[in-house]
């Protein structure tokens, strides 16, 4: 089987190598294609994979290539994990915003509104040729934003999943807490990815999350940077970017006066390209997890492994609607557990979802599809409208000065904002 990773060049990337070398009887890959156009990082981080799986035993072949049509030609899956304008843009996504009162953060707000704007375009020129090279292989995006990235391929035609490292990271959390094994833990996660809700928590059919809550309710919270308080009035674990929601102005306080989560990042890319570049280094350092992205190895195997083992196993992954939220459109795209096969995904039913939570939901998934509108057909007014919708927001002054400092500040990225 041959897997390819675009944005291979990604300091994330010796993660996802080190899973597939250690899983291999669960994913037997026999080439893996890291494709990229910074050929200094890919050959850093092409050494490094290749030595990963010297150290682990594993036979299958690591080739590194700046042509994506190389890299994706025969491939049984193509895994997304760029980023359009690198660290640079990020810093703007999240520093931009600010000036106006709102949080700066890469996915969600002003700042995942301007990500999009750069991604879904290329994207899904990237699909395309996925579509023509390699036509049975499921395009697996973990690139940011991934709701609206992930409604953008599918409304394209395209074989595409998204995929968050969110809830296998509670996953691993709880179960770590409770003393039990992994797969003994299903979640019953709901809402659009960055905005989700853990409302039961079952090991071996039961749930435990009263328990969980009784217990370690002041952990989980400090985890997440909400008041213990709220997460036991709830009875439900919020993912940690609903603090961008339920602390805002907290948030924004914060964030005027520390550096920006890209800089952080930078530096922490700068010391991991360094450690890559030694070639004795044959296993990912630990400095990589405070890169972020923990889990991602474990999850994206375990979804490609099923997608083409028909393993008909349940995991959390980003697909459509279909019904199961019956307050959103068929067609927009949720977060929830789903039976994975052949075929893709196909989600469980879904209890009924509080008020408290589903109004977010709705709000914030009719911001997704003004937001996609605006990736894929421009225009200053349409990226005004966008941010009008997003709870975070909601102000026309507001919405149209980001909107016209967002579309200047990322003009290079975006061909229709010279006429804007």
């Amino acid at each position: 089987m041959k897997i390819c990773v675009v944005g291979g060049g990604s300091t994330y990337t010796p993660e996802l190598v080190d899973g597939i070398a250690r899983l291999r009887a669960t994913l037997p890959v026999s080439e893996l294609a890291l494709v990229d156009p910074d050929r200094r990082r890919l050959d850093l981080v092409g050494g490094l994979a290749r030595r990963i799986f010297a150290r682990q035993g594993h036979p299958g072949v690591i080739r590194t290539t700046s042509e994506l049509d190389e890299g994706v030609d025969g491939a049984a899956a193509v895994l997304l994990q760029l980023r359009v304008g690198g660290q640079a843009a990020r810093h703007v996504d999240e520093t931009l915003p600010l000036d106006c009162g709102c949080v700066g953060q890469e996915t969600t707000g002003a700042g995942g509104l301007a990500k999009a704007l750069r991604t879904v375009p290329v994207v899904l020129r990237i699909a395309e040729r996925v579509a023509a090279l390699a036509p049975d292989a499921w395009i697996v995006d973990f690139t940011n934003p991934v709701g609206i990235v992930t409604r953008a391929l599918l409304d394209a035609g395209h074989r595409a999943v998204g995929l968050c490292n969110v809830a296998i990271g509670f996953q691993r959390r709880f179960a770590a807490v409770l003393g039990v094994p992994p797969d003994r833990v299903r979640l019953g996660h709901v809402g659009l990815n960055h905005l989700t809700w853990e409302r039961a928590v079952h090991v071996d059919g039961q749930d435990v999350l009263p328990r969980l809550l009784a217990d370690h309710a002041g952990d989980i919270a400090a985890d997440l940077g909400l008041p213990a308080a709220l997460i036991r009035r709830l009875g439900v674990v919020p993912s940690y970017y609903l603090r961008y929601f339920y602390e805002h102005d907290a948030v924004v306080a914060e964030q005027l006066h520390a550096p920006s989560r890209a800089e952080q990042v930078t530096a922490i890319e700068e010391g991991l390209l360094e450690m890559y570049a030694d070639p004795a280094l044959d296993e990912k350092p630990a400095l990589l997890e405070e890169r972020g992205g923990a889990y991602y190895s474990e999850a994206a195997v375990d979804l490609v492994a099923s997608l083409a083992g028909n393993r008909g196993d349940v995991q959390v992954v980003n697909v459509r609607n279909g019904g199961r939220l019956p307050f959103l459109p068929e067609e927009a795209v949720i977060e929830v557990p789903a039976r994975i096969g052949s075929a893709g995904p196909d989600p469980l039913p879904v209890d009924p979802v509080e008020p408290l939570y589903a109004g977010l939901i709705a709000h914030v998934s009719a911001y997704e599809e003004l937001a996609l509108e605006a990736a894929l057909k421009g225009g200053v007014d349409r990226v005004a409208d966008a941010l009008l919708a997003h709870p975070l927001i909601g102000q026309a002054s507001t919405a149209d000065e980001l909107a016209r400092r967002l579309v200047a500040a990322n003009a290079a990225h975006l061909p229709w904002a010279v006429t804007a």
